[in-house]
């Protein structure tokens, strides 16, 4: 048995570009990148999931919905506007 590198090995920056990702890793995807960050102390994450239909949009925001830890998330006002989302957790007590 081999330790295979991760596929698609993830900077915690902050930002998180769906663009790479299938839809169907989508939805582990993201809870695991939020405690990542949370555990880097990066309390304000850019998902950049494009502008398309709107479908990937939709499916980021129900998880941002459920998450306990977003605190508030929005369309990003930037140049990227409506395909992506700024997401803000919230600060450990």
């Amino acid at each position: 048995m081999t330790d295979e590198p991760d596929p698609h090995p993830l900077p915690i920056d902050g930002t998180l570009d769906l663009h790479t990702f299938r839809p169907e890793e989508i939805k582990d995807l993201i809870p695991a990148y939020i405690e990542a960050c949370l555990e880097a102390k990066s309390y304000l994450l850019r998902i950049v999931h494009g502008k398309g239909t709107g479908t990937q949009r939709r499916i980021v925001r129900s998880i941002l919905e459920r998450h306990p830890a977003v605190e508030s998330f929005r369309t990003d006002p930037g140049p990227g506007s409506w395909g992506a989302t700024l997401v803000n957790l919230r600060r450990p007590d």
